[in-house]
């Protein structure tokens, strides 16, 4: 079932498992100490195979459009300096003319580029929300099967936690348990550079993945 990313980070930050074994209700234990292991959630979604690769795979969807970006912001930058350079033996009609032409492109720079990165960050969000849910899922079953009775997520930017040992991070035992589930394969060398791991915005709401370069 999908969940929500606010769902999904809201879980993974503080998710009291089940008891990993129950006894005969006639004969119930008395609960033993806590057990509590601690993820950076994101980074995990972001580090599994899958996620470098679908990331990548964004990033090269938007790549025409960067380009575009690029020209343009390039042409406002040559525009300028024309005017610049000869403002003083420019007629004032052409000087407002070329004035008027980079104002319009400067605009249009601007339009594009907002557009493009709500586009991006809407794509991103949707690709982490859908792998995350898959994650999440694999860490609920790790969590169980070592008898974890809470997760905390260490990658959000108010966790509360202050410390805790290496030996009770499972950051990167989920990220194998879930490359092993999926059965995805590391992606080449090289092909996933330039690819940020979605960056977290204040938990008063979504996370929301980095955006890309416009210009």
């Amino acid at each position: 079932m999908k969940r929500s990313l606010a769902l999904i980070v809201t879980l993974a930050s503080g998710f009291v498992l089940s008891a990993a074994a129950q006894t005969p209700a006639a004969t119930a234990a008395a609960p033993g100490p806590a057990k509590i292991a601690v993820i950076a959630f994101q980074v995990a979604v972001a580090q599994t195979n899958e996620g470098q690769r679908n990331f990548a795979d964004l990033q090269k969807k938007f790549d025409p459009r960067r380009q575009q970006l690029k020209v343009l912001s390039d042409e406002v930058d040559s525009l300028t300096k024309q005017l610049q350079a000869g403002a003083d033996k420019m007629p004032p009609a052409e000087q407002q003319s070329k004035a008027t032409a980079i104002d319009t492109k400067k605009k249009q720079l601007d339009r594009d580029g907002q557009d493009a990165t709500n586009d991006f960050q809407q794509e991103m969000q949707d690709v982490y929300n859908a792998l995350a849910s898959k994650v999440y899922d694999v860490m609920q079953s790790y969590a169980e099967l070592k008898g974890y009775t809470l997760v905390l997520d260490v990658s959000q930017q108010q966790s509360p936690v202050l410390y805790a040992s290496t030996s009770t991070n499972i950051t990167k035992d989920i990220i194998d348990a879930y490359n092993v589930k999926s059965g995805i394969p590391a992606p080449p060398a090289g092909a996933t550079s330039g690819v940020d791991a979605p960056k977290p915005t204040p938990r008063t709401g979504p996370r929301q993945p980095a955006a890309p370069a416009t210009h």
